[in-house]
């Protein structure tokens, strides 16, 4: 019987990719493992979202929080900004909880096991065997899109996902080694994301090429099948851009629960169907000619942009003003930054 994850390390030890989070193979075998810190938080970023986009980022918070220590002390509001423009920022705000939680329940250390992992904030399932694997080389079974994918190929499985995601983690499980399952668990993920690649596979330089069930039925193109998506709905909302003379922009912190929570943005209406408008004080609004659009993970939002030049005395009902010394646009989150970048346009000084 062929030794599938065998032959996949031998793959690995030759073609892993290069990660700021990652330690080399080779060294992995020499016995030296990773930060378990820098693993936990790629994981984290890299839900939902890109290596590419991620490998900044990470970089960027150790080098301002080395430690999970670090982390745990740090200003929410710093951390929200450090954040702004990777997306998705409820994990932001687990990313603090979870520090806190490590530091204060188990000394600044990361439990080094998937159940106890399990019970820190913000970590499911996934991150759990991840972390367990990765960083202790735990033999866990890590499932994502990659793997989800390079299962349904291998196996030529055609249930369509995501009811299909216990059979493919089963599958996946099966293959897990008891020795270097860190390594194992990364080269799958590798696999997928530079070879069994979505769309045209390099089946030709694949290390399961042979033993790949869809590649003999000349199915992989099309797998992994998935259940066919529902109709993104699309939501509607009012923002309100005030600039006064010194060049103060008003911005409002939004409430901790919810999209974008605990970021500043533009004071504004809920988003829904029919948003009524909520300004921040009474002024003569001028309306964009354009809206601000921006797609979140369950709807698209359509923002219409109403700005005014405010008084030197106004006295906002939320809300507080920002000298430019204290506000960066960078540190807004995507959905604000796309309102800002169409208002400073008006608002900009003459």
């Amino acid at each position: 019987m062929r030794d599938l994850s065998s032959e996949l390390l031998a793959w690995y030890d030759v073609h892993a990719r290069e990660m700021p989070w990652r330690v080399p193979p080779a060294e992995r075998k020499a016995g030296v493992l990773p930060d378990p810190y820098a693993v936990w938080m790629s994981e984290v970023m890299l839900q939902q979202t890109t290596v590419a986009a991620v490998r900044d980022y990470h970089r960027k918070f150790l080098s301002f929080w080395p430690t999970v220590r670090d982390l745990a002390a740090a200003e929410d509001a710093d951390v929200m900004a450090a954040w702004a423009g990777l997306g998705y920022y409820a994990r932001a705000r687990n990313l603090l909880k979870c520090a806190r939680a490590v530091v204060a329940d188990h000394g600044g250390v990361f439990p080094d096991n998937f159940e106890d992992l399990l019970k820190l904030p913000g970590v499911g399932p996934y991150t759990a065997a991840a972390v367990a694997a990765i960083a202790f080389d735990r033999p866990e079974t890590v499932v994502d899109g990659n793997v989800e994918r390079v299962m349904a190929r291998l196996y030529d499985i055609h249930a369509p996902l995501p009811a299909s995601k216990a059979e493919l983690t089963a599958k996946a499980k099966g293959l897990t080694p008891q020795n270097r399952p860190g390594d194992y668990a990364q080269a799958v993920m590798d696999l997928g994301a530079t070879i069994c690649t979505p769309r045209n596979p390099a089946c030709g330089i694949c290390p399961w090429r042979d033993p790949c069930a869809a590649r003999v039925a000349g199915t992989a193109a099309v797998l992994p099948k998935k259940t066919p998506k529902k109709k993104t709905p699309t939501r509607f909302g009012i923002v309100y851009v005030a600039r006064r003379a010194d060049g103060a922009w008003l911005l409002e912190t939004r409430p901790e629960k919810g999209l974008l929570g605990g970021m500043l943005g533009w004071p504004g209406s809920d988003w829904g169907d029919d948003p009524k408008p909520d300004p921040p004080f009474e002024a003569e609004w001028a309306v964009l000619d354009e809206e601000a659009r921006h797609t979140f993970t369950h709807f698209h939002l359509r923002l219409r942009i109403m700005t005014v030049r405010a008084d030197a005395d106004t006295q906002p009902m939320r809300g507080q003003f920002f000298l430019p010394d204290a506000f960066s646009p960078a540190a807004l989150p995507t959905a604000m930054r796309k309102v800002f970048d169409l208002a400073h346009v008006t608002l900009r000084d003459d």
